[in-house]
């Protein structure tokens, strides 16, 4: 065991991929290791000599701390789960274990506090129990943000709502955040496609069976609609509905009743509809394609999510998020875009909206092994635009070295518009502006 004579402490704490921390009794942090550097995103340097409150933000810095437990005590304290805040507003979900830390007489000089990152397993979670809060929505759009200020209000209200926007736009997850904010929370939430299923197997689907209703029905089958009772049931694409089915569906919302294919009595049901699509129901009452008492019985709160490109300044955001996710995921170490990358992600018109934003992301860590994502990881198509741009920028035109300059300091600057505006000396509209440009 000579070995570990030539090996420091500090050496073996950086090893380490649990963070670790310590601090005196004046709450001073005294010791970071790498790994609390990467989980926090604060670099060791600014961390050292600070209150640990003012590095951590933390949920139970104001309330009960295990730390401060843990030298009030004298013992360890340990397996609690919090958050803390990162710099640039980031929630992220740790354990934590701490304990005094004493010198060589037994005196008690500062504590030890060792914390896990929990987001891939608070992420793997969610997905196996689509379980999503307002958290999850991520957005720097004034605007959208703006709707979702008032999803609280909604879920309290009970009150029927359409949800309107483009495919990709997370009409989805907004649904979801709106059951899980309700009071119907702890109650399913069931979700159908309406364009999915043909007009025969939908109406079994959302309506039920009993046996013997049609051929192979062997036995009674409830509806989405019974299996959502108490809950909320989401109708996704309810423009593909056909007409036919229109009608029970407003007979469900309106009588909060259902007939079972081969029932001889409609059966009640408490259910909170929620409905999407990606079309123009106005127009398609205007042309009778879509039942207008229907539309207006959906229609009491209606929400409208704006597509990517009109949002740019969440793509380096949503990007940001997603790269975190397929680390997490996948185990690699990729840590963002390179700046002509998220150049040309800026300016992409985005058809498939946030949804295509995850598959690229997704499709680059299959060939980025890690640090920064190149255009030769994007997709074909995307990668040759981004040929074609920088050929334009090797042009030296004053425009292109503006251009390229505001994607480099948006990536200095973690994504964050304002703190890249305040750099720059420029405004928000110059900086879209600038980012949207061809150069």
């Amino acid at each position: 065991m000579n070995f570990l004579r030539d090996i420091s402490c500090e050496q073996i704490m950086d090893s380490l991929a649990d963070g670790v921390f310590t601090v005196d009794l004046e709450w001073r942090i005294t010791f970071f290791n790498r790994a609390a550097s990467a989980i926090t995103g604060v670099p060791r340097g600014e961390a050292m000599g600070r209150k640990c409150w003012e590095v951590f933000r933390s949920s139970i810095c104001d309330g009960y701390c295990a730390l401060k437990a843990a030298l009030e005590a004298g013992e360890s304290r340990g397996n609690r789960s919090l958050f803390f805040v990162r710099a640039d507003g980031t929630k992220v979900p740790i354990s934590i274990s701490a304990a005094p830390l004493r010198d060589r007489r037994g005196r008690t000089v500062g504590g030890v506090e060792t914390f896990r990152d929990l987001s891939a397993l608070r992420m793997m979670q969610k997905k196996l129990d689509s379980l999503y809060c307002l958290d999850d929505i991520l957005t720097r759009s004034p605007s959208f943000r703006r709707t979702l200020g008032i999803l609280p209000q909604i879920a309290a209200s009970g009150s029927t709502v359409l949800i309107t926007g483009e495919s990709g736009t997370g009409k989805e997850l907004v649904a979801r955040a709106i059951h899980n904010l309700s009071p119907r929370a702890g109650k399913p939430f069931v979700a159908v496609n309406c364009g999915a299923l043909p007009e025969n197997l939908l109406e079994s689907e959302l309506f039920g069976h009993k046996a013997g209703a049609f051929t192979d029905a062997r036995r009674d089958k409830p509806g989405r609609f019974q299996l959502a009772d108490k809950g909320t049931l989401f109708l996704d694409e309810i423009g593909d509905m056909p007409l036919a089915l229109q009608v029970k569906i407003l007979r469900a919302l309106q009588d909060k009743v259902v007939d079972p294919l081969g029932a001889v009595a409609g059966v009640p049901v408490n259910v909170r509809i929620i409905a999407a699509t990606n079309r123009d129901l106005e127009e398609m009452v205007g042309r009778q394609a879509f039942r207008s008492d229907l539309y207006y019985r959906l229609n009491v709160v209606r929400l409208v999510l704006p597509p990517l490109r009109q949002r740019a300044e969440d793509v380096p955001l949503l990007a940001g998020h997603f790269i975190e996710r397929q680390n997490a995921l996948t185990g690699k170490d990729v840590r963002g875009l390179a700046p002509e990358v998220l150049q040309l992600l800026m300016r992409h018109p985005f058809p498939g909206n946030v949804r295509e934003l995850e598959n690229i992301i997704e499709y680059a860590f299959i060939l980025c092994p890690g640090g920064r994502i190149e255009q030769e990881h994007l997709p074909e198509g995307l990668a040759a635009r981004g040929d074609q741009l920088q050929q334009a920028s090797l042009c030296g035109t004053l425009q292109a070295i503006k251009c390229r300059a505001a994607a480099e300091a948006l990536v200095r600057n973690g994504g964050r518009v304002m703190a890249t505006c305040r750099e720059l000396g420029i405004s928000k509209d110059t900086l879209r502006r600038l980012l949207n440009r061809e150069p």
